[in-house]
């Protein structure tokens, strides 16, 4: 039986409709508001999003205490909270990936893939220079939010 294999395409209006297709955001909040409010956010792009999976960085930053309604802490398909106190470490745990992830080169990620009505895999290119940019950024942003003393809320 034939395989379609479908590279996701970020500019391609169909591949974003895709249910594989996924971004997020990580928004700068204070969990003792009364009311919910977003003070800054950052996007996470579709790439980085692949990446932050694919590399283990999500799967590293779990070490950390996320408070999330599914108690899974930082999960695909989920919103999950991170106390300021705790972005210090985060920025820490980001060092450490961004030095297992430099050097690394670009290479395509499968995603996921389904059997019906056809047999489709649905597959990523990631670039680790895009991934390192991104992860700078973030650190950048995550140090701004602890120094105001803003909360992260992640929405992946």
């Amino acid at each position: 039986m034939t395989v379609t294999h479908i590279l996701l395409d970020d500019q391609n209006p169909l591949h974003r409709e895709l249910p594989i297709y996924r971004s997020g955001k990580i928004n700068t909040v204070r969990l003792a508001d009364k009311s919910y409010k977003i003070y800054d956010s950052m996007e996470i792009s579709a790439h980085d999003y692949t990446a932050l999976f694919y590399y283990g960085v999500i799967e590293q930053l779990n070490a950390l205490p996320f408070i999330s309604e599914s108690n899974n802490g930082l999960d695909s398909w989920d919103e999950a909270f991170l106390p300021s106190g705790a972005i210090g470490r985060m920025i820490e745990i980001i060092d450490e990936c961004v030095g297992e992830i430099r050097g690394k080169s670009p290479e395509k990620v499968m995603l996921g893939w389904q059997d019906d009505p056809e047999r489709i895999a649905y597959w990523r290119e990631i670039d680790p220079a895009e991934t390192l940019g991104f992860l700078r950024d973030f650190q950048k942003f995550a140090a701004k939010a602890a120094k105001e003393g803003y909360d992260l809320e992640f929405i992946l």
